[in-house]
């Protein structure tokens, strides 16, 4: 069996955070000055050691937890510590997101119990300092006994977007690995349904000329001209197969630039890009150039929020449309070839490109012909 080695990385951080917080709760105790005091602080060791196990542990959860509530409980009930839920609210969260919904509300029907049980006694033993409401009352700051309050729900809502970011990541590498066996497939095809073919035909041929050169026939030199022809149509096939692999695609465009644009916190729509992913490769990859030019102008000017992409095909042109809701001030900047960088590679394929503002902010479009 395999052992796992301890790995830094693997620590899992959104448990132990919280713990930066502890010395201040053992810091109630010191100097220890009776039995009681010593007592809490060793109650506050086995809270530590119980935290670590329910974290490191996960088969040992449905002892772990419970416990873990239990010594909480007891500071709460018996010691009046209402922080010390805390740490036990946004660990526990962390380790029950996903499970079913009634473990969810068994933690959170346990701990507001415990809390309500604490509160109520608070109340009856001292009455008077509720409602003085000085500095030193057990009630003198009111958001320290709110945070107690809300923290299992913030805290498990928190757990969630974590887990549903982390669950975005996750598929978008799945994605790019389907996306990377899909390439090789189309390749696949291309090389049987092209190169295998022709392979076969010079295969054919070379076997006739073999069987005309035994008899001495002056077909031989036809049949060997065929066959070179066909070898060198092969070798354009070839080279223009690898030239289509270098070039970008949309789909690559975008997927890369949604990245960058998340980055800098600007939403990324589209319209239209299930059909644009097939238009022809090299009306693609001239468009996959200006997308990149137009969206990292987005990024560094336009101070925009979201951008909206159509991709359109209709009277025999193709036609892509980059919307921002930006406040770009100029178009043309010193020193800057981005624009004319644009114009020029649409134009170079007998193109049209357009920039202007608009309602919204600034509207990019650019057109190119069918072949």
């Amino acid at each position: 069996m395999v052992k796992n080695k301890w790995n830094f990385r693997n620590v899992k951080w959104e448990y132990y955070i919280w713990l930066l917080y502890m010395p201040y709760n053992i810091s109630f105790y010191l100097p220890i000055k009776s039995a009681t005091d010593a007592f809490w602080i060793v109650m506050c060791l086995g809270f530590l050691a119980d935290y670590i196990w329910a974290a490191e542990k996960p088969e040992w959860q449905k002892v772990s937890i419970p416990l873990e509530i239990l010594i909480t409980g007891i500071f709460t009930i018996f010691n009046f510590n209402f922080y010390m839920m805390v740490f036990t609210a946004w660990q526990v969260a962390f380790l029950i997101v996903g499970r079913p919904k009634k473990y969810v509300m068994a933690f959170l029907g346990a701990y507001y119990t415990i809390l309500i049980i604490g509160l109520v006694e608070v109340i009856e033993l001292f009455p008077t300092q509720i409602t003085t409401n000085t500095s030193g009352g057990i009630f003198g700051n009111i958001m320290g006994l709110a945070f107690p309050i809300i923290s299992p729900i913030m805290s498990y809502a928190f757990a969630v977007s974590i887990r549903y970011r982390r669950k975005m990541r996750q598929d978008n590498r799945r994605l790019e690995t389907i996306v990377r066996r899909g390439e090789r497939e189309r390749i696949a095809r291309d090389l049987h349904d092209t190169l295998g073919q022709s392979f076969s035909m010079i295969t054919v041929k070379t076997e006739l000329a073999k069987k005309l050169l035994e008899k001495g026939s002056d077909q031989v030199g036809r049949e060997l001209e065929d066959i070179a022809t066909t070898s060198r149509a092969n070798l354009q096939l070839v080279r223009q197969i690898v030239n289509d692999l270098h070039q970008q695609s949309l789909s690559e465009a975008l997927f890369i630039q949604s990245k960058n644009l998340t980055d800098a916190n600007i939403f990324m729509m589209t319209e239209g890009e299930n059909e644009a992913i097939n238009w022809p490769t090299e009306v693609q990859n001239e468009f996959a150039a200006v997308i990149i030019e137009a969206i990292t102008n987005i990024i560094r000017h336009a101070q925009a929020r979201t951008v909206q992409i159509r991709f359109m095909h209709a009277e025999g042109r193709y036609r892509i449309e980059v919307q921002d809701d930006g406040h770009a001030q100029t178009f043309i900047r010193q020193g800057s070839n981005g624009i004319s960088g644009m114009q020029a590679r649409m134009r170079a394929k007998h193109g049209e490109f357009d920039i202007q503002q608009n309602k919204i902010g600034t509207q990019v479009s650019f057109n190119l012909p069918e072949e």
